[in-house]
């Protein structure tokens, strides 16, 4: 099944891990080592690629983000304020 979008954008929550990572101080590396920690495995290339809303951010991804900038999935999807 081809995914079928009606902008360039890949995902929604992009700019709000970008807002959180800076928050909390962190590089893209160092989101990237932590994600490592808990087992989920995305180069700092592709933070970088979600933060620019040029990739797709599965559901594993997205919960352990919330998890480690401290943030809720809601507030990554922007459903919270």
């Amino acid at each position: 099944m081809k995914l079928i979008l009606d902008s360039e954008e890949r995902n929604i929550a992009g700019s709000k891990v970008k807002v959180a990572r800076l928050r909390n101080n962190m590089t893209q590396q160092e989101v990237s080592a932590k994600l490592e920690t808990i087992a989920v495995y995305v180069d700092r290339a592709s933070i970088s690629k979600i933060e620019q809303k040029k990739r797709i951010i599965t559901d594993i991804e997205l919960t352990a983000l919330s998890k480690i900038l401290n943030v809720s999935v809601n507030w990554l999807l922007g459903i919270d304020k």
